[in-house]
């Protein structure tokens, strides 16, 4: 297919979304912008992208034929290696032991300083997200069927418990004081666990305001948690200590993923029609959505740099989807990737 050709259709698929309103323009004015867009290209899907703020690598999984987790200098996003025959969804990284983690069946643990595959756990379930909590040095693969996450130590690979969530997971995260927190996308709800005894000890139901979660973020200080979701599309704010909704937000279309940055007080919702929406939090009480950046469509996952505030999100173009061609859980069909559209793109003010 020519170049010319494939960029008019991408275009038109972009127009046909906004639309059926599926898309929802953002806009420039505000404090950020799109710093720098760096087209790395290469082949397969993607799904989640991370930061290793401490050892300034930003890893991304990539799945098909060519399976493996591609590793860029966290500064230049030059490339700076790769893990080969290694397929998931997503990267955690534990800076203390440098070992690092991919949510796959079986996970993948490797070695961060060679990257070099140590050895495989093997895992139930269907993994999908996965989280590290730095307080108990623990990773937590999430799974869409039980068991619902897997908990490994971080420092050997061992199986350290199993969690029934009572649904399919998507984004977890830690108030580093006991508790993780982790959004159960088909219940509508936030499971509260012990991150001592792997207990479920509350789910806060999000009353119909926010459904289809898929992005969760705390700001662990005040103890307020983010949750992003894609029907209705908005951010739930709510209080980690009782599920007290405190606020909705709207944000843009089919959320993939959530931030806050406690230096900023600002929580971000990364969404797949090609939006960054940005929430001020101006006390514990008062939340206003700051802004809507246009960045890329089906730049749906992001990661904090917490060492320059920078926001980095992957992305890529893509052909339009066959006519007729329909998603649930409020996602958004595409056609085949455009091949060498793969990109990085970096936020900040």
């Amino acid at each position: 297919m020519k170049r010319s050709y494939l960029i008019f259709t991408v275009a038109l698929a972009v127009a046909a979304l906004v639309s059926l309103g599926w898309a929802q323009p953002g806009s420039t004015a505000g404090p950020y912008k799109i710093t720098k867009t760096a087209k790395v290209g290469g082949d397969g899907g993607f799904d989640y992208v991370y930061a290793d703020v401490s050892g300034r690598r930003l890893y991304v999984p990539r799945s098909g034929p060519t399976a493996r987790i591609t590793v860029f200098d966290l500064d230049t996003l030059e490339p700076v290696g790769e893990i080969q025959n290694v397929s998931g969804h997503g990267v955690v990284v534990d800076s203390k032991t440098h070992h690092g983690f991919l949510t796959s069946k079986p996970v993948v643990m490797f070695d961060t300083n060679t990257l070099s595959v140590i050895k495989t756990i093997e895992v139930q379930g269907n993994p999908d997200g996965i989280f590290f909590d730095a307080s108990t040095e623990r990773v937590y693969d999430l799974s869409h069927s039980a068991p619902n996450a897997t908990v490994i130590d971080a420092k050997d690979g061992s199986i350290v418990g199993t969690i029934d969530l009572g649904g399919a997971p998507e984004q977890a995260t830690s108030d580093g004081n006991g508790h993780v927190y982790i959004d159960v996308e088909d219940k509508g709800s936030i499971a509260v666990v012990d991150a001592k005894t792997f207990q479920v000890t509350a789910h806060y139901d999000l009353q119909g305001k926010g459904g289809t979660c898929a992005g969760l973020a705390v700001d662990a200080k005040n103890r307020i948690l983010f949750s992003t979701c894609r029907n209705p599309q908005t951010m739930v704010i709510l209080s980690a200590d009782d599920g007290k909704i405190l606020e909705t937000l709207p944000i843009g279309a089919a959320s993939d993923g959530a931030l806050f940055n406690p230096a900023t007080m600002e929580a971000f919702s990364s969404n797949s029609d090609g939006t960054l929406t940005i929430v001020k939090e101006n006390s514990r009480t008062s939340f206003v959505v700051e802004q809507s950046l246009n960045t890329m469509p089906s730049a749906k996952t992001s990661t904090l740099d917490g060492k320059t505030n920078r926001i980095l999100l992957i992305a890529a173009a893509f052909e339009a989807p066959p006519p007729g061609t329909t998603l649930g859980n409020g996602r958004i069909a595409r056609g085949p990737m455009v091949p060498g559209s793969f990109s990085i793109l970096t936020v900040a003010k």
